[in-house]
């Protein structure tokens, strides 16, 4: 929802103007919120919370504003390591290289920012990689690195010359193997301080001189800093917090003196998915050094998936709404205590109608749509985005129940087909890599169901199965941080009922969704809820219908409705929907009752399951007529149940109020969940 963050607020209007100093829009300076001492904000929650939106939004608005820069820790470039780089690489240093170049662009009202300092240490560790005769690579790699000390044609010039000299002094030592790592190093470095850092940049240099080991001396402590980072382990963890400290030392030193920078709001660092490791190595530097003192003026940003990462253990940790006008943050005796963690909240009800006003504005949508998709998604901003644009991008809005909205076309770019929603959500939320699996084990309970469905190998053989296989998916839902629930394998209810989409209409005569459930058929038939639950999802309804009624006099009342809710909670995609029309009273196909049943009975619970299952179904609209009959229904059973009377009246009575207050049908005492 780049358009429009409802709910987001708090950050994007809040906490970040009083780190920054100023508002996203707008050039009144704000007074800081933390002036010398500032918490890495890390915001937290699910996928499809909203968090990379709330980045580029920050993003778009500060930029050319004050110095800001935004990069994605999973991104593949982070990640593999370039053949011909392989001893001077590591995605921290090709995240630094990044960073530096975003943050360097002149802003608005002020001037450029230089990375002297960052420059000095990545040549060095780049002249690793360095060989004699291997000029283009030298001088490719040379020139974008030394583009950092000062941006322009002028200091191009300058760096190519040095490079020059770097190259032919390589060549003047190749005889044999040629030179070793170390001569390498240290000729590129005493090059880098004679020749390239040797009049204005020097005192930047200079930096260098207090790495550990460098007994006060910039050359020394420079190529310290490139064999460390060769030796890895904790050796190259050293460097590389070295390195992340040059990028920062830059950045305050340009607010320092007569800089206009001191014109602008504080740089920004936005890092987005930082639960990947170059999130952590990152982030945890910055954390240690400012709790040993070395304060910066550095916003950080970052975004994570989940909540419960180790790395924040102490952090100080606030909800959304709590960070709108004071974030509380304090520093504790703990290095994560520098963390303020921040949950990003699901949108509430009102934000959902908001953005389907926007989405809508011609109010051509239903009444009760909105809501509807709020109860659908949970209030995850992606679902809301998605379900929303597509509703507002078709020419008949009117026709549309949240089931039909999941499989309408959205568009995303103009110069773009529009996808069908559900499997533009599926993309966003779970890794293809995993999809079928997921997609299979949508329905199971519980971790033996989950294997029985694995060993039927259904989505094919992946050269897992069985209790393998599970594993890897429980694994892959506790990593991506999806909630659990009692009686539910994937327990987060919207993608649940987005793979149980896809499994229906996966395949055109979905044999694979009768497969699925005809093996959870087998596997409870003795279990008669679970049964008669996948029995529901076959179509199958009769079976249902006469355990509900032959159960019904001697159950106990609440354990009774408790069932009767497990039932109705299949799933439901069949066309066309016949379930008002039953729970009514008004359908002409229904089976009649069994011989010697009780008719009136058998009718009665026949209609108030039906009533059940569409009225808690996530796919379908809220109906007023059959919200009373099922009201009226459980009032008439009331009456003949010899020991819950009084449950099932309490239930005539909370049910339909719990349906309009949209929330979940409950035996609890009270009728509150």
């Amino acid at each position: 929802m780049d358009r429009e963050l409802f709910g987001r607020e708090a950050v994007l209007d809040g906490l970040a103007p009083r780190l920054i100093g100023l508002p996203p829009r707008g050039f009144q300076k704000i007074p800081f919120e933390h002036r010398d001492d500032l918490p890495a904000v890390v915001l937290t929650g699910g996928r499809g919370m909203g968090k990379t939106a709330v980045l580029k939004r920050l993003h778009t608005g500060y930029r050319q504003r004050t110095p800001v820069a935004l990069i994605d820790c999973e991104r593949a470039e982070f990640i593999e390591r370039p053949p011909e780089h392989s001893l001077s690489w590591s995605p921290v240093t090709e995240a630094l290289a990044e960073l530096g170049e975003q943050l360097a662009p002149a802003v608005h009202g002020a001037g450029a920012v230089e990375f002297p300092r960052l420059a000095a240490g990545l040549l060095s560790v780049a002249s690793l990689g360095w060989r004699p005769h291997d000029d283009e690579n030298i001088l490719a790699e040379g020139l974008r690195l030394g583009l950092l000390v000062e941006p322009g044609s002028r200091w191009r010039n300058q760096t190519r010359s040095w490079l020059t000299k770097v190259v032919s002094k390589f060549a003047a030592m190749a005889s044999g193997v040629g030179p070793g790592l170390d001569v390498v190093v240290e000729t590129t470095v005493e090059s880098l301080l004679d020749d390239l850092f040797n009049r204005g940049q020097r005192a930047s240099a200079d930096w260098y001189s207090n790495y550990p080991g460098a007994g006060g001396k910039a050359k020394r402590g420079l190529t310290l800093l490139a064999l460390h980072f060769r030796r890895g382990s904790e050796h190259r963890i050293r460097a590389e917090r070295h390195l992340l400290g040059a990028l920062r030392a830059d950045l305050d030193a340009a607010y320092h003196g007569m800089g206009r920078l001191r014109r602008v709001g504080r740089p920004l660092v936005l890092l987005d998915n930082a639960q990947a490791p170059l999130g952590r190595r990152l982030v945890e530097p910055v954390l240690r050094d400012r709790a040993d003192g070395k304060r910066d003026h550095v916003v950080f940003v970052a975004a994570l998936r989940g909540h419960d990462h180790p790395a924040l253990r102490h952090a100080v940790r606030r909800s959304l709404p709590e960070v709108r006008h004071e974030s509380g943050w304090e520093r504790g005796p703990e290095v994560a205590s520098g963390a303020l963690a921040v949950e990003l909240t699901p949108l509430e009800p009102e934000h959902v109608r908001q953005f389907f006003d926007r989405t809508d504005p011609r109010q051509l949508t239903p009444p009760q749509l909105a809501r509807a998709v709020h109860r659908l998604t949970g209030g995850r901003p992606v679902g809301v985005d998605l379900l929303g644009r597509a509703a507002g991008q078709d020419a008949h809005p009117e026709r549309f129940t949240p089931a039909s909205l999941l499989t309408a076309p959205v568009t995303l770019r103009e110069d773009q087909e529009g996808r069908e929603v559900a499997g533009e959500l599926l993309g966003r939320l779970v890794p293809a890599s995993r999809l079928d699996w997921l997609t299979v084990l949508a329905p199971a309970h519980d971790v033996p169901s989950a294997e029985a469905l694995a060993e039927s190998r259904l989505p094919g053989d992946e050269g897992r199965t069985g209790l393998a296989a599970v594993r890897d998916i429980r694994t892959l839902l506790a990593d991506e941080h999806w909630s659990a629930a009692p009686g539910r394998f994937i327990g987060d209810p919207f993608l649940r009922t987005l793979l149980l989409h896809r499994l229906r209409y996966g395949d055109p005569d979905f044999a694979r969704w009768r497969a699925v459930h005809e093996t959870l058929r087998r596997h409870y038939r003795d279990e008669a809820p679970r049964r008669l639950h996948h029995e529901l999802a076959l179509g199958i309804t009769e079976n249902a219908v006469t355990y509900l009624r032959e159960t019904f006099p001697s159950s106990d009342a609440r354990d009774w409705l408790d069932e009767l809710r497990f039932i109705a909670s299949a799933p439901h995609f069949d066309a066309p929907d016949v379930r008002r029309p039953v729970a009514l009273g008004r359908s002409e196909t229904a089976a009649p009752p069994p011989p010697g049943a009780d008719a009136a009975l058998h009718l009665r619970i026949r209609r108030l399951l039906y009533a059940v299952w569409q009225l808690t179904d996530p796919l379908a609209l809220p109906d007023d007529e059959v919200t009373e009959k099922m009201g009226y229904e459980l009032g008439l059973l009331s009456e003949l149940h010899s020991s819950g009377n009084e449950i099932l009246w309490q239930a005539s009575r909370s049910w339909p109020q719990a349906v309009r207050e949209w929330r979940p049908l409950t035996t609890s005492p009270g009728g509150r969940s």
